[in-house]
């Protein structure tokens, strides 16, 4: 066993936890009244990066079906940053006046989180809108990054000689933001507490090491089974990329797993309360 490494009980098994957490959120959103004082509630609208790759368009399209499934009545919309239709800037217009949560199709903090995403908002001057947080790191994403690799090959109940040997590349797309690294680098730690070896990021740009890098780091410390989580939304270069990389299986990106839309309706859900509260301390302080 690595030195510093700390892991989960193994007897908790996946769909205990997963279904712990589910129900957890599913109180929470129990509360949220879908016309809290006979008002729509604010328009969701998903933003997802863009990609060249047809596959990414069609796996965040059916996304958004599953959000409209688990909230009906709730108006959820799709807006990228880039490459795809339809354009954010777009989707924000073409809204009726009123409110929006922009919750970012997006597993760090980084430029588009910090710098676009509010640009794009503010850009909107008929609507009021709150930007959410990005979907990373969150225990969700883990459970998720756990049932690819369970998909791809992964035993789901791996013996001690597995965990000796084993080893997972979390790949991720990089950022040049050191917030973004800290994101992916929290989940590589959840994730390790989540199969009992050790995770090491591998990027596939930015300035961390890339995948390959990573995984002769983790070779040098004896792991010879080594897998590839792919920490990506949807398919696209990057993902094909990581997964050409891999010296051993690796896992599908995280596409439309059930976790991502709960975990994009818990964003939501936050987003507002977290708004007012940063309007409440700032007024105090005034």
């Amino acid at each position: 066993m690595d030195h510093g490494t700390t892991y989960l009980d193994h007897t908790v098994g996946t769909a205990g936890l997963l279904s712990m957490i589910s129900d957890q959120l599913g109180s929470r959103l129990s509360h949220v009244s879908p016309l809290r004082g006979h008002r729509q509630p604010p328009a969701l609208v998903l933003v997802a990066h863009g990609s060249r790759d047809p596959r990414a368009l069609t796996t965040v399209t059916e996304l958004v079906e599953r959000i409209r499934e688990r909230r009906p009545g709730l108006t959820v919309r799709l807006g990228h940053i880039e490459l795809n239709e339809p354009l954010l800037d777009d989707t924000l217009a073409d809204l009726p006046a009123g409110r929006a949560v922009l919750v970012p199709l997006l597993l760090s903090r980084g430029h588009h989180v910090t710098h676009d995403l509010p640009r794009a908002a503010d850009a909107a001057e008929h609507l009021r809108t709150r930007v959410a947080d990005p979907l990373g790191p969150h225990p969700l994403l883990v459970e998720a990054l756990h049932d690819r690799l369970v998909e791809a090959g992964r035993p789901e109940r791996p013996t001690d000689r597995d965990r000796r040997r084993g080893g997972v590349v979390l790949a991720a797309a990089g950022s040049r933001d050191p917030h973004a690294a800290d994101d992916v680098c929290r989940t590589a730690a959840l994730l390790a507490r989540r199969l009992g070896v050790p995770v090491v990021p591998g990027y596939a740009s930015g300035t961390g090491p890339d995948v390959a890098t990573a995984a002769r780091t983790l070779a040098a410390r004896g792991r010879d089974r080594i897998a590839v989580a792919s920490y990506f939304t949807a398919p696209g270069r990057f993902a094909t990329e990581a997964a050409a990389a891999a010296p051993g299986i690796a896992a599908a990106p995280l596409g439309t797993h059930p976790a991502l839309a709960r975990l994009v309706l818990h964003r939501y859900d936050r987003a507002p309360a977290t708004a007012a509260h940063a309007t409440v301390a700032r007024t105090a302080s005034v």
